[in-house]
């Protein structure tokens, strides 16, 4: 009677290892080992879902890709495949034996930014050269995403308006720190600056005729709310929508956790009988709680849009009344940053709490956490957004 509903969306991360060297992810320099990596076989027991991201590391160096995705592509309405667009001859043979999968390829600026950020030579060229291939196979699920820091916020619009002429999706995120990144160090410093690319973006999206592209400029906006250390626009609901397959077969609520504040598995699905199981286990559930009162104000796709879209009945109003406003000329406002209240706990997305600790009892209870509060704060506007203020 007490079921967990099932989640929508999936991410795996197949595997840490990579032929990359970016700046803004340690993962090529902790590379999961291939012998204990999960394989089809461990997914076959997954549920359907509506979205299934495969991700790395590069999930292309995995000479056996083409085994989950014979699974995962039975399982849901769309699969997408995030990867550096190195291997260019993998992923256009891939493609070829599925045609109706997605691809989006990282480029984190233009040539030079994106080279030397992505660390490797030629990078660049790669990546725009398995897309145009791509293009010219007929695969339409296609597109590029660039992670915006303070060292390519000015090839954020060029590379927006590339997409556009090439008829390419075009996705954003920005620096954060976690457990799956390996960083904890990533920080944007010019934040007016990147903040001012990100408002010339969303009004750009908003004067598009897509509805599509109207909604991108909200979740852009969720970005300028991280950047500026303020709450989420939304609540999170990592590990109840959506959820992620860690490459030694761990489910994780998301890819966003830092062991300075909270990392537990909701369980290994090499150890349950079924996905039900596990999905439904008290394990699972305490790590629910404890994302209700998560103090990390992450704002990522995989976590970001499966609310947006739930929550329609707030995000929507919002959108068409930006866009009517953008039809008359004028622009997103820069002083009221969206955010929906729809019940969410108030220490979620909350620098101000300091008792972090907590969050690891084994009896651990949502509404039972002791909070303490570092000042008293007007608004979310001025929350702490320095990790290093926490109290331990």
């Amino acid at each position: 009677m007490n079921k967990q509903p099932m989640p929508r969306d999936i991410s795996i991360i197949t595997t840490y290892r990579c032929q990359m060297k970016c700046e803004m992810c340690d993962i090529w320099q902790n590379p999961t080992s291939k012998e204990r990596e999960i394989s089809a076989s461990d997914l076959v027991g997954l549920p359907n879902f509506k979205t299934v991201n495969i991700t790395g590391g590069e999930p292309f160096i995995r000479k056996d890709l083409d085994e989950i995705i014979d699974v995962m592509y039975e399982k849901s309405d769309e699969v997408v495949i995030s990867t550096s667009g190195w291997h260019t001859q993998r992923i256009l043979d891939l493609a070829k034996k599925y045609p109706k999968i997605g691809i989006r390829v990282s480029i984190e600026g233009l040539s030079v930014s994106n080279d030397k950020l992505r660390g490797r030579k030629g990078g660049f060229d790669r990546a725009l050269n398995t897309l145009l291939g791509l293009k010219s196979m007929g695969i339409k699920n296609i597109g590029f995403g660039i992670t915006v820091s303070n060292n390519n916020s000015h090839d954020l619009m060029p590379l927006y308006r590339l997409s556009k002429e090439l008829g390419f999706e075009f996705s954003t995120a920005t620096f954060h720190n976690s457990f799956y990144f390996h960083k904890s160090d990533n920080v944007v410093t010019n934040k007016d600056v990147v903040v001012d690319n990100f408002f010339e973006l969303a009004n750009a999206l908003l004067k598009e005729i897509k509805p599509k592209s109207w909604f991108r400029a909200l979740f852009n906006l969720g970005l300028v709310r991280y950047i500026k250390g303020q709450k989420r626009m939304l609540p999170c609901e990592a590990g109840s929508t959506n959820f992620f397959i860690y490459p030694y077969g761990d489910l994780y609520p998301c890819n966003g956790l830092e062991e300075k504040y909270w990392l537990e598995s909701m369980g290994n699905i090499r150890d349950h009988d079924t996905f039900y199981e596990l999905w439904n286990s008290p394990q699972a559930n305490k790590v629910r709680k404890m994302v209700e009162v998560c103090p990390k104000n992450c704002w990522m796709v995989g976590t970001a849009a499966p609310v947006i879209k739930k929550n329609l009945y707030k995000t929507l109003p919002w959108v068409v009344k930006a866009k009517i406003r953008s039809f008359f000329g004028h622009d997103v406002c820069q002083t009221k940053l969206p955010y929906f209240n729809i019940g969410q706990n108030e220490l979620q997305g909350n620098f101000k709490v300091s008792n972090v600790e907590d969050m690891r009892d084994s009896n651990f209870k949502a509404k039972e956490i002791p909070v303490k509060f570092i000042g008293d704060f007007a608004d979310d506007s001025e929350l702490v957004s320095d990790a290093s203020t926490i109290s331990r």
